[in-house]
């Protein structure tokens, strides 16, 4: 009677073609068991991992002939025997919770990784996989990209996992860097809808602060708005204000400021991939639907939400038509259209700088407190301050790779 057998093999050395095939045409030869796979190339270099299971009357012949093998590809080779009880244990780990850990710099250091590592190891977390979702960092510093993304895969359930994600965004503060802790699921491989704040998000502007100046009561409105984010008025108060200041302004400035609204970097790129790959987008803004519409128009975004000004023969009326769209508005309306295109609430992402924005950043599937007020970022799951919009794109989980094909 034979008895099974498990045994790793671990092949490293210089990559080239037919490796791969040349180990796996003599365990296919035998009839080997192929129960775990892994391959990585680093700097040309291959790691490739096999685990596999035969009789103790094949196994001999097996570890001789890949032996053979790799001494003419010119690779290394170890074999390792696993007991039958230490693979039941790693099969039963195969159901524990996995995330997803993503940083996202300007530029990668030890330092970096080694905090990413320490925090993932307190927490009782395993990292099973690392990918580079960025292009290859060339040592030429004028040549090289202004940012750089790493992801982690680790299992396990954290000790602490409110304290975890805490712990990471004081981090991201401390070493210059932005990191989002992710569960993994379906829902993460299948965002389907985004929603955007619009002033300090899109454009790197505040439109109603521009309107202020051209109407000269920029330094009224700027009273109001710190006013405000003291506390000691509520959005819809301190934007009834604001607005009444702007009477009598002429409508061709609203052209004017749309025609030259600064858009912020790396919003093209993320908005050519996101229609690209089917996302549905929309603008949900405190601010005005004027400047939404003209950037619906820039970037065929599907929705714009935004406050209408009441205009009477050509001047602003220093007043609003409707109902203001506020934070808790905007939440409200992130539910809607996920409900209209049919998306579960755990495929949509959320994207915002101010304090009406943590509403629908917090129920987002993918909520991110963009290049956003401490507060903001304190509340928020994700953030990104490091680099441009394009960053939600290694969020997303694409590499440049799948980025920029043509």
């Amino acid at each position: 009677m034979y008895k099974n057998e498990l045994i790793l093999i671990s092949i490293s050395g210089e990559d080239k073609p037919g490796v791969t095939a040349a180990l796996t045409g003599i365990l296919a030869h035998y009839n080997a068991a192929i129960l775990d796979i892994g391959q990585a190339d680093i700097h040309s270099m291959l790691s490739l991992g096999i685990l596999f299971q035969t009789t103790d009357a094949d196994s001999g012949k097996i570890l001789k002939e890949l032996l053979f093998k790799c001494y003419e590809l010119g690779v290394s080779i170890k074999f390792t025997p696993v007991a039958e009880t230490d693979y039941s244990h790693w099969v039963t780990l195969q159901g524990k919770n996995r995330y997803i850990i993503t940083i996202l710099t300007k530029r990668l250091n030890a330092k970096q990784l080694s905090a990413i590592a320490s925090i993932v190891s307190e927490q009782g977390l395993n990292i099973d996989d690392i990918n580079r979702l960025t292009g290859r960092i060339p040592l030429d510093e004028s040549c090289r990209a202004s940012k750089a993304s790493i992801e982690f895969s680790v299992r396990g359930t954290p000790k602490d996992p409110k304290g975890i994600q805490k712990r990471f965004m004081e981090l991201s503060s401390e070493l210059d860097m932005d990191i989002s802790f992710q569960e993994e699921s379906m829902f993460r491989r299948t965002r389907r809808l985004i929603c955007f704040d619009m002033d300090s998000t899109l454009i790197e502007a505040e439109v109603i602060d521009e309107l202020a100046a051209r109407n000269g009561v920029g330094e009224q409105v700027k009273a109001i708005t710190e006013s405000a984010m003291r506390g000691e008025m509520d959005f819809d108060e301190s934007f009834t204000q604001r607005v009444s200041l702007l009477k009598g302004l002429d409508v061709s400035v609203m052209q004017e400021i749309a025609e030259k609204l600064p858009i912020t970097e790396g919003t093209d790129r993320l908005m050519k991939v996101l229609k690209r790959i089917g996302f549905k987008i929309a603008i949900l803004s405190g601010g005005f639907t004027y400047f939404g519409n003209y950037l619906k128009q820039k970037y065929a975004i599907d929705y714009v939400y935004a406050n209408e000004l009441e205009i009477e023969n050509g001047k602003l009326t220093g007043r609003h038509l409707g109902d203001i769209v506020d934070g808790k508005r905007k939440a409200e309306l992130l539910r809607l259209i996920a409900q209209v295109e049919k998306v579960d609430i755990r495929q949509t992402v959320a994207v915002g700088d101010g304090a009406n924005d943590l509403p629908m950043i917090s129920i987002a599937g993918l909520g991110i407190a963009f290049h956003a007020k401490p507060k903001v970022k304190a509340n928020a799951r994700q953030s990104i301050s490091t680099t441009g919009l394009d960053g939600i794109l290694y969020f997303l989980g694409y590499k440049d790779s799948h980025i920029d094909e043509k």
